[in-house]
């Protein structure tokens, strides 16, 4: 774990992926306690990258909504004062 890439480097899906692996690793046991630690905090460092990003791709889809529904919103103004 040691060597394990930075976490911002990592895409989503691979950051979700290790977090997975991780969970596997902690619930088996089989870990020392020095291990677990640094697995848990490993695992902690990427549920905060995962929440970040999900907040920030939640924030882009209501920017998207809030424009697709302005948009809406002047096609029915045009057409009723026609």
């Amino acid at each position: 774990m040691d060597n394990a890439r930075p976490v911002e480097e990592m895409t989503f899906r691979e950051a979700s992926a290790e977090l997975d692996g991780i969970i596997r690793q902690i619930e088996s046991n089989t870990l020392e306690l020095e291990d677990t630690l640094k697995a848990y905090e490993r695992g902690v460092a990427l549920i905060a990258s995962l929440q970040k990003r999900l907040s920030e791709a939640e924030q882009k889809v209501d920017v998207l909504m809030g424009e697709l529904s302005g948009q809406q919103d002047d096609q029915i103004r045009d057409t009723t004062l026609s």
